[in-house]
């Protein structure tokens, strides 16, 4: 990760997203791009390959993704990986390390569920109440895949000094605690994330690697945009909750994890579960309008106040 003042910060970066296909993913792949990074973009959804998502009908692809990071300065390495599949994960490790020998940013974002956590109208059901095969299929996208990821992937980050792995979940350490979320499958899914960088940080310190958890604010991905009928460019139109004025682009928390990785004491980070609003304050980091929004402190802040106005929160 050397550089000069003339160079982007992470020109000499591999980094690696696991679910780069679309929404946060995404907009992981594309910021390290803006960095520098070449980054290697996994996911189902393809061009070329036949595998099958949990979104079918979807338009979006890693290759979309990876010209997406070619336009943004980086160099995009699409590569069809289905992360349930421990035989395509160690395929994907042995690539990498045939290619390029070593792996210095591995983000864990795989998901893939949207759509198994149901609407709305469909939360806050007791468990026998909810459907068993969706729950169980929510557990094996949201944590297996992690686990399985992880474990054929970090070979590659601990080969030298300075590792940086990230674990995207909704809701941080603390949030999760004191909060239940949605159900009990989803509320599972999202604390073991955290866990999980607990976990993995233990087992990288040694290495003089580092793992942390960031949980993206009110995202305006793809399928979430669709769900107000509105775009990028005129989301402020929509007919929203309150909270969605505070809501961030998918660049956004991309960009966070681009400076934690450019930072030579990113070590500091190691275990914990932020925010990508409290990234972006650490890092002086804005999103695409220039804002620096944080949906998760409008969140804590209305529960104790509801006449806050979230556009006082970017």
């Amino acid at each position: 990760m050397n550089q000069t003042a003339t160079e982007p910060p992470l020109r000499d970066t591999i980094a690696l997203v696991a679910g780069a296909t679309r929404g946060a993913g995404r907009g992981m792949a594309v910021a390290l791009g803006e960095a520098g990074a070449t980054v290697i973009c996994t996911g189902r959804s393809s061009r070329t390959a036949g595998l099958t998502s949990d979104y079918p009908g979807r338009p979006e692809t890693i290759e979309e993704t990876a010209e997406l990071v070619d336009d943004a300065g980086g160099r995009g390495v699409p590569i069809p990986v289905d992360h349930l599949d421990h035989t395509q994960v160690a395929a994907l490790a042995e690539q990498v390390r045939t290619d390029y020998g070593r792996l210095h940013v591995c983000v864990n974002n795989v998901w893939g569920a949207e759509t198994l956590k149901g609407p709305p109208s469909e939360w806050n059901k007791p468990i026998w109440d909810c459907d068993l095969d969706d729950g169980l299929r929510l557990l094996h996208l949201a944590v297996d895949t992690h686990l399985i990821t992880a474990h054929h992937l970090l070979r590659l980050l601990v080969a030298e000094p300075g590792g940086l792995l990230v674990e995207i979940t909704d809701g941080t350490r603390t949030y999760n605690a004191d909060t239940y979320r949605i159900s009990a499958f989803y509320d599972l899914a999202k604390a073991s994330v955290n866990r999980l960088a607990f976990a993995f940080g233990h087992e990288l310190a040694p290495h003089s690697a580092t793992a942390l958890a960031i949980t993206p604010g009110w995202l305006r991905s793809e399928m979430m945009l669709e769900a107000f009928d509105v775009t990028e460019d005129n989301w402020r139109s929509a007919t929203a909750p309150p909270g969605f004025r505070a809501s961030e682009s998918p660049r956004f928390v991309g960009r966070t994890i681009a400076a934690v990785a450019a930072d030579p004491e990113r070590a500091q980070w190691n275990q914990q579960s932020v925010t990508a609003g409290e990234l972006a304050r650490h890092y002086g980091v804005t999103d695409l309008d220039g804002s620096q929004p944080d949906a998760w402190r409008f969140i804590a802040d209305s529960a104790a106040d509801p006449t806050v106005n979230a556009n006082d929160y970017r």
